[in-house]
Formats: structure tokens, C-alpha cells, sequence
């Protein structure tokens, strides 16, 4: 499942991995943050696919500085989770931030390096790489809101808000 509603017909047990997507609201601005977190004992290849998608944030905002294109970013995120042997969710991204929780820019977890806006010093973002197991396909159920992968692989998330300034970008949301 990539995203779900809390349900008493789905119990977490061992072995699951959960993902938790989480936004605060504060004198007026938000803040986005998900993880995916290890139920037991999960299998190695659960491990290494929350490991994954976590690093692939990380080598993401490598590239989140001023002067360099939205693109690099992407690019850096869609290129690390391919190089690991995963698929990238293409139909959810990343956004812009600030008093509106869903802003400009879309950032999608794939692209074209040296493409896209010019980032600047007080841009917020929300990266989020959503990472499948399998192969690249999501069904969305018909409680309007849950998604799962179309192979019924595992899919892992990890999100936070990230402040641009001129030197290295500020993690904002660290949970």
C-alpha cells in the first residue's frame, strides 16, 4: 500500500512495513514529513527497501541549493532508485510548501538534470520519494483515497520539508 486510512479491518502485524504521513500547521505555514517504519522482523528486502528510499531523499537534496535547476534534484532521486533495482511511483510528487500545504513547484522523483525552475534561498519543498518493490504501476481502490502497487509489491516512503539557502538546504521536518 502506498497510502491508506486507518482502518480496524487492517491490523499492522509482524514483518509489515507502515508508512506514516505526517503535517503540522504552525502561526499559519505547514510542514511535511513521512517515513516508513519497520513492524518485528521484517524480511532484508523490506529493510533495504525502506533503506533505499530514505538514502534517496538524501542523495536528492544533494542537489537543493540555490542556483541549481529543480531538475537535478529529480534527477538525482529517479537515478539512485533505479540504480538500486526499484521503480519510481511517477503519478505522486513532492511540492512547494508554505501557507498552503500543496504549493509550486510539483517535484516530481525522476527528471532531467539541469532542467525545470532555477531554485532560490527561501524556497520551502516537500521531497518525497515513494519507491515500489516491484514493477512501476499503482490502483487506486474505491474508497477514494487508498493506493496500492499494481503487483501487490512493497512500496516504502520518505518525506521532509526542506528550507533552500544559499549553502546546504535546512531539514525542517527531522521526526
Amino acid at each position: 500500500m502506498i497510502h491508506g486510512i486507518p482502518s480496524s479491518k487492517v491490523i499492522i502485524k509482524d514483518g509489515d512495513i507502515v508508512s506514516v504521513d505526517l503535517v503540522v500547521g504552525k502561526n499559519g505555514f505547514h510542514g511535511d514529513a513521512a517515513r516508513t517504519y519497520l513492524v518485528g522482523q521484517v524480511s532484508n528486502e523490506a529493510k533495504r527497501l525502506v533503506e533505499t528510499t530514505k538514502q534517496a531523499f538524501f542523495e536528492g537534496i544533494q542537489y537543493a541549493k540555490s542556483g541549481n535547476r529543480l531538475g537535478d534534484v529529480c534527477h538525482a532521486i529517479g537515478a539512485f532508485i533505479e540504480k538500486n533495482g526499484y521503480s519510481v511511483v511517477k503519478e505522486f510528487q513532492g511540492h512547494g510548501i508554505g501557507k498552503s500545504m500543496h504549493e509550486d513547484p510539483g517535484i516530481p522523483n525522476y527528471g532531467k538534470a539541469g532542467k525545470g525552475i532555477k531554485l532560490e534561498a527561501g524556497m520551502t519543498l516537500a521531497i518525497e520519494p515513494m519507491v515500489i518493490q516491484g514493477k512501476p504501476g499503482i490502483l487506486e481502490l474505491n474508497d477514494g483515497w487508498t493506493i496500492i502497487t499494481e503487483d501487490g509489491s512493497l512500496a516504502a516512503h520518505y518525506e521532509n520539508t526542506i528550507l533552500i539557502t544559499e549553502k546546504e538546504p535546512e531539514i525542517l521536518t527531522i521526526i
